[in-house]
Protein backbone atom coordinates (compact mmCIF):
# COMPACT_ATOMS: atom_id res chain seq x y z
CA UNK A 1 0.00 0.00 0.00
CA UNK A 2 1.46 3.53 -0.94
CA UNK A 3 1.82 6.08 1.37
CA UNK A 4 0.04 9.54 1.57
CA UNK A 5 2.55 12.23 0.43
CA UNK A 6 2.42 14.92 3.47
CA UNK A 7 2.14 18.57 1.69
CA UNK A 8 5.09 20.78 2.90
CA UNK A 9 4.59 24.58 2.93
CA UNK A 10 7.37 26.78 3.66
CA UNK A 11 6.86 29.77 6.24
CA UNK A 12 7.79 33.68 4.80
CA UNK A 13 9.28 34.09 7.81
CA UNK A 14 11.87 31.88 8.70
CA UNK A 15 12.08 29.76 4.70
CA UNK A 16 11.35 26.50 6.81
CA UNK A 17 10.14 23.79 4.87
CA UNK A 18 7.24 22.07 7.35
CA UNK A 19 4.10 19.75 7.15
CA UNK A 20 0.82 22.20 5.89
CA UNK A 21 -1.21 21.22 8.89
CA UNK A 22 1.41 22.59 11.57
CA UNK A 23 1.32 26.43 9.79
CA UNK A 24 -1.03 28.80 9.76
CA UNK A 25 -2.32 30.08 6.14
CA UNK A 26 -3.27 33.76 5.97
CA UNK A 27 -5.07 34.42 2.41
CA UNK A 28 -6.16 37.52 0.54
CA UNK A 29 -9.25 36.95 -1.84
CA UNK A 30 -9.99 38.61 -5.11
CA UNK A 31 -11.66 42.07 -3.01
CA UNK A 32 -8.28 42.44 -1.75
CA UNK A 33 -9.34 41.37 1.93
CA UNK A 34 -7.04 39.76 4.04
CA UNK A 35 -7.88 36.90 6.64
CA UNK A 36 -6.58 34.06 8.66
CA UNK A 37 -7.48 30.61 7.44
CA UNK A 38 -7.84 28.16 9.89
CA UNK A 39 -9.43 25.29 7.41
CA UNK A 40 -6.64 26.02 4.90
CA UNK A 41 -9.35 25.58 1.78
CA UNK A 42 -10.35 29.43 0.99
CA UNK A 43 -10.02 30.80 -2.09
CA UNK A 44 -7.48 33.27 -2.83
CA UNK A 45 -3.85 34.04 -2.59
CA UNK A 46 -2.56 32.60 0.33
CA UNK A 47 0.39 32.58 2.44
CA UNK A 48 2.00 30.20 5.34
CA UNK A 49 3.66 31.19 8.88
CA UNK A 50 4.78 29.33 11.42
CA UNK A 51 3.19 29.24 14.92
CA UNK A 52 5.72 30.86 16.75
CA UNK A 53 6.00 34.47 17.80
CA UNK A 54 9.51 35.35 16.35
CA UNK A 55 8.52 34.14 12.81
CA UNK A 56 5.12 36.80 13.05
CA UNK A 57 7.45 39.16 14.31
CA UNK A 58 10.30 38.90 11.93
CA UNK A 59 7.35 38.85 9.11
CA UNK A 60 5.43 42.09 10.23
CA UNK A 61 8.79 43.73 10.81
CA UNK A 62 9.99 42.89 7.24
CA UNK A 63 6.49 43.42 6.09
CA UNK A 64 6.40 40.03 4.36
CA UNK A 65 3.04 39.31 4.81
CA UNK A 66 2.13 42.11 2.86
CA UNK A 67 5.04 41.76 -0.15
CA UNK A 68 3.87 37.94 -0.30
CA UNK A 69 0.05 39.00 -0.44
CA UNK A 70 0.36 41.76 -2.94
CA UNK A 71 -2.04 43.85 -0.28
CA UNK A 72 -1.27 46.08 2.96
CA UNK A 73 -1.79 43.43 5.53
CA UNK A 74 -3.76 45.21 8.85
CA UNK A 75 -2.87 45.35 12.00
CA UNK A 76 -5.79 43.77 13.39
CA UNK A 77 -4.75 40.72 10.87
CA UNK A 78 -1.43 40.81 13.31
CA UNK A 79 -3.38 41.01 16.48
CA UNK A 80 -5.47 37.87 15.79
CA UNK A 81 -2.57 35.80 14.30
CA UNK A 82 -1.07 36.58 17.71
CA UNK A 83 -4.18 35.69 19.89
CA UNK A 84 -4.22 32.26 17.36
CA UNK A 85 -0.37 31.88 18.22
CA UNK A 86 -0.31 32.54 22.06
CA UNK A 87 -2.35 29.58 23.11
CA UNK A 88 -0.70 27.48 20.94
CA UNK A 89 2.26 27.91 22.95
CA UNK A 90 0.74 26.90 26.71
CA UNK A 91 0.24 23.63 25.45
Amino acid sequence: MKKKKIPLRKCIACGEGKPKKELIRVVRNNEKEVSIDITGKMNGRGAYICSNLECLELAQKGKKLSRTLEVEVPNDVYESLKNIIQPKLGK
